[in-house]
């Protein structure tokens, strides 16, 4: 990770990030552990599964969000789309997994509150809106423009936290008395997730020439980095004629291989969710079979 030498610690383990995910995992351990009763009275011990999950998925985001990954999306495409589909395909639901039913039910004692999340995870609305979402921003121009406005990418990748929590959550649920959708219905749910997101990575794997400028284009990509790097650091970006200073291999090929990585992390946890739900809905259908359903964050470790 020769970049990490280049523009040092803070740019590549971002401080901000860590601080404020360290902190949410601090709050989440205290609050399963000793003032569990004292915080929520109505509230069952919480299984190590459960709390692995959780931490599992805040230690993902920030690999992806704030360690040296993040930092890497910003010299190497494929790097990018790596960080990209661990953040909303790989730690969201283990995030989501890893809250427990009563944290929830506490979140959502409010009925305005309770109201606007139903109708925020009309099953519809949250197939279509981060499938839409995602793809759209996958789309070069749009690409291009979030990468190089800041303001505009921390409130893209919120959006696209908020719909992808969405979208997981009809998956999940803990709560049944949210629940939507029969186990039939959830398979063809993440089959669906799986189709819609097809397109944008076909687009990806299959263009004849590179199609971001945030990776080809010496400008582009130096004020996109500029972001991610502290201040001061334009004479350590000056060293460099471009991207192609850290390019593992050429632009097209890293643009292909970035869409095969996002198509196969999306492949690998849906059918790693649908086999879960199958497992849930046959033992459902035969209460005799002593078979039991597999936990999910056993399947996605």
């Amino acid at each position: 990770m020769s970049f990490i030498t280049q523009f040092g610690l803070r740019a590549a383990l971002s401080p901000v990030v860590f601080f404020i995910v360290a902190s949410i995992a601090v709050l989440y351990i205290v609050s399963v552990g000793q003032y569990r009763t004292v915080w929520f009275s109505k509230s069952e011990p919480v299984s190590a599964g459960k709390k692995a999950a959780m931490l599992s998925g805040l230690a993902v985001y920030y690999l992806a969000q704030g360690g040296p990954l993040e930092l890497a999306g910003h010299l190497i495409f494929s790097a990018h789309m790596l960080l990209m589909a661990l953040s909303y395909l790989v730690a969201v639901p283990l995030v989501l997994y890893g809250i427990p039913d009563w944290m929830y039910r506490a979140a959502l004692r409010n009925d305005a509150v309770k109201s606007v999340f139903r109708r925020m995870t009309n099953p519809i609305l949250t197939l279509l809106m981060f499938n839409i979402l995602f793809s759209i921003y996958h789309m070069p121009v749009v690409h291009d423009y979030v990468m190089v406005h800041f303001t505009v990418h921390r409130l893209y990748y919120a959006i696209l936290f908020i719909t992808s929590f969405m979208m997981w959550w009809n998956i999940i649920n803990p709560l049944p008395e949210y629940e939507r959708l029969s186990d039939v219905k959830k398979m063809g749910y993440v089959f669906a997730n799986g189709a819609l997101l097809t397109p944008s990575c076909a687009l990806i794997i299959f263009a004849s020439e590179p199609l971001y400028a945030t990776y080809t284009d010496p400008q582009v990509w130096a004020v996109a980095l500029g972001y991610c790097v502290p201040k001061g650091a334009e004479a350590i970006l000056a060293q460099f004629s471009g991207p192609e200073a850290f390019a593992l291999m050429p632009a097209i090929e890293d643009q292909q291989f970035g869409g095969i990585i996002m198509k196969f992390v999306q492949e690998i946890m849906y059918i790693a969710f649908l086999f879960y739900i199958f497992l849930r809905w046959y033992k459902r259908e035969n209460p005799s079979n002593t078979v039991d359903p597999i936990d999910p964050a056993a399947l996605i470790k």
